[in-house]
């Protein structure tokens, strides 16, 4: 499965650093055929909170000031962030901080390239495994392949589920939810009769609504709410970063 965009982010208050990873990342890209990607520097860490961008991958400073890396993490996890987060640190007792908040691995500075290059090899297929989880859609003699990890969200309307995907997209087709669920994964939840959402791109709930991660809301039942949310807790604690 090809990732047709990647899109990393570096938060790192010292600009030879943000600099040097920059140019590590370019470096590696280059050997990535019909790979695009784009990078995003912060330097500090409420820059990168304030940032409206879901990123695929963000290298994180651990001390910067105002607001330190790990400080930062759990801000962002618990805004249902599902980045793969890289540290990056000079001191290596502040690495098993690094489990409490789902770290995808961390880089020693000064980082070496061989390092460097090592985990982002694990970086990629992780990416392609979660990109490669798809679902074939039919519509006669033709059809559509969608990555799960597109998926937003599916609501029936009449006979037919439309499902909106992150970029905007809605396709439909005549088949019925519970016939639906069985070609998606645990991590999609059904939050009301008509509405399977991706927990994946779920950004909190509030007065009976679940918030996405375009700031979009769909509802969800008061009875599933307990359900949605223990749902929701198991599927951050599961995922692989």
């Amino acid at each position: 499965m090809v990732i047709k965009m990647i899109k990393f982010a570096i938060c790192d208050d010292e600009l030879f650093a943000t600099k040097e990873i920059s140019e590590y990342i370019s470096i590696f890209m280059k050997e990535k055929q019909n790979t695009s990607y784009s990078i995003n520097s912060f330097q500090s860490s409420l820059s990168l909170l304030q940032a409206q961008c879901d990123f695929d991958v963000i290298f994180l400073d651990i001390q910067m000031e105002q607001l330190n890396g790990m400080e930062t993490a759990k801000i962002l996890r618990q805004r249902k962030n599902h980045s793969i987060l890289i540290f990056i640190t000079v001191l290596k007792e502040y690495v098993f901080d690094a489990f409490e908040v789902q770290a995808y691995d961390y880089l020693v500075k000064p980082i070496d390239y061989l390092h460097f290059k090592k985990t982002m090899n694990r970086v990629m297929l992780t990416l392609e495994q979660n990109a490669s989880k798809c679902i074939v859609i039919q519509h006669g003699n033709s059809c559509e392949v969608i990555p799960l990890s597109k998926i937003m969200y599916c609501e029936v309307q009449g006979r037919k589920i439309y499902i909106h995907q992150d970029d905007g997209r809605v396709i439909n087709l005549y088949d019925k939810m519970n016939n639906f669920e069985r070609h998606v994964d645990g991590r999609f939840f059904k939050c009301h009769r008509s509405y399977l959402v991706n927990l994946d791109h779920v950004r909190g709930s509030h007065s009976g609504q679940i918030i996405l991660s375009n700031e979009n809301a769909i509802p969800i039942s008061r009875l599933r709410e307990r359900e949605f949310a223990e749902s929701l807790l198991r599927h951050m604690k599961e995922k692989d970063y």
